[in-house]
């Protein structure tokens, strides 16, 4: 709404902000406020937020598509040297996430979201500059790979920005959403770049082997997009405010480093397997091809690899659903326990050679991993406000900051699973010539994450928690 010297609102309310869109008088649990004007308001900047944040998790796994096939245009990397160019975002993205929340409440939700859009606009060109060059050296591919690791950052500052637009009774449906729209953001990537790289080449430049640089290019007006909606639509608050007490005492808390090395199980794997999936099939099975005839164009080589990702993201919420009917803890130990059967079936898959089977594990091991992601994150409350009294006002507040922090500890411990995984497919291939012994190291590193949960979290609930289910 434009603002006026006429208007009829106060200066810094919802209706009349200030200069740059700030908004001095927001308080989302005021009901009258949020029934008259805070819902609109909140879901006016939901949606620019996922969009965002969808292409952030894009441009974080550019790399994933790109890197099977640079040698196919010219390039002569080693397997090491691949796997280091899809772990690189992945480190640097998860590094990201803990300045970027803290980047709300010192620039604003808008105005952090314009500068993380824009930002997304230079791993774009440099990927397509390096990308048509097979001479460029490696040292400066892995410079360009870790500059996509900001598209990593966004979904720490996209998720604290929505948190202080929304009432507790309504946040978790308005974070869930924000995560899984840019979760999804793994899955297209993985889906419409094969096609715009190999397409884009046909049509446009006449060319029988794909045009990797426009994988960055698409992105580019994307992005621009983003900022302008941001711009146009997007509030700043003046009310957000750092919790650095809070982060200081979920980081004084052991069950905030606990939650953070379950999650590295979960998110940790989802993100690492969705980072490695496309070179996996393309190195183990390199004459599985898919042609998928797009637009009358014949000989169209894609895998199925998104899928993956689709299934990790789209089974989050469900995660959180059976969580809140059977607990967390629970759910969370299915899920590990799932994961090292999928695990297992790829081991059998590799030694058979067979394709549907290595695939069908995989999808498997997927679907646990935002199964978990789910229930250890529907954990995490329940942990922070056991054995207090609900109507003791104050150690209840406390409980949520400390909850609100940990949740933000773990996300960016968790994404480093996306650096971890990849290299110890590496090494495994180095040294053993197998993904084998990696995938037995990931069964192990489950069955510790099953059983922690199991003894901390279930066995322990009632002498630690006062009975509260975990």
């Amino acid at each position: 709404m434009a603002v006026t010297s006429q208007s009829p609102h106060p200066t810094g309310s919802i209706l009349n902000p200030r200069p740059g869109r700030w908004i001095d008088h927001y308080d989302p649990e005021d009901r009258d406020q949020w029934e008259s004007v805070g819902r609109r308001t909140a879901r006016r900047n939901l949606w620019p937020s996922i969009f965002a944040e969808f292409l952030g998790f894009s441009v974080w796994q550019l790399w994933t598509i790109v890197t099977p096939q640079l040698n196919g245009v010219g390039f002569a990397l080693t397997d090491n040297q691949k796997f280091w160019l899809i772990a690189i975002p992945n480190l640097v993205g998860a590094t990201l996430r803990f300045p970027y929340t803290f980047a709300v409440p010192r620039f604003g939700g808008r105005n952090w979201t314009i500068i993380s859009a824009l930002l997304l606009v230079l791993p774009c060109v440099g990927l397509a500059i390096v990308v048509q060059n097979p001479q460029t050296p490696f040292w400066l591919l892995a410079l360009v790979a870790a500059s996509a690791g900001v598209g990593g950052g966004n979904f720490a500052s996209s998720m604290a920005n929505i948190s202080f637009f929304y009432p507790e009774r309504e946040k978790g449906a308005a974070l869930g959403l924000n995560a899984a729209g840019g979760n999804l953001g793994v899955a297209v990537v993985q889906l419409v770049m094969p096609i715009v790289v190999v397409v884009g080449a046909g049509a446009a430049f006449a060319s029988d082997g794909p045009a990797l640089h426009l994988a960055g290019l698409v992105v580019i007006p994307l992005a621009l997009v983003a900022a302008v909606l941001a711009f146009l639509r997007m509030d700043n608050l003046s009310s957000a405010r750092a919790d650095f007490a809070g982060y200081a005492a979920a980081m004084r808390n052991k069950h905030t480093w606990i939650i953070s090395f379950l999650y590295i199980g979960t998110f940790g794997s989802f993100i690492g397997y969705a980072g490695v999936f496309p070179l996996l099939i393309a190195n183990t099975f390199p004459d599985v091809k898919f042609d998928w005839g797009f637009i009358g164009l014949a000989g169209i080589p894609l895998t199925l690899a998104f899928l993956g990702a689709l299934v990790g993201s789209l089974s989050r919420p469900y995660g959180g659903r059976l969580a809140d009917r059977l607990s967390g803890a629970r759910v969370s130990i299915g899920a590990y326990v799932v994961m090292a059967v999928g695990a297992g079936g790829v081991i059998l898959a590799l030694t058979r050679q067979s394709f549907p089977l290595f695939f069908g594990c995989f999808l498997l091991l997927f679907v646990a991993t935002g199964m978990g992601n789910g229930s250890v994150y529907r954990m995490i409350p329940a942990i922070f406000r056991a054995g207090i009294d609900p109507e003791d006002k104050v150690s209840m507040t406390a409980a949520k900051r400390e909850a609100a922090a940990c949740i933000g500890l773990a996300a960016g411990i968790g994404a480093y699973g996306g650096f971890i995984v990849p290299r110890v497919f590496a090494n495994s291939t180095v040294h053993f010539g197998s993904l084998i012994p990696a995938l037995a190291v990931f069964i192990g590193f489950y069955a510790i994450c099953a059983v922690v949960t199991w003894a901390v979290y279930l066995r322990g609930r009632t002498s630690r928690f006062a009975g509260t289910e975990i």
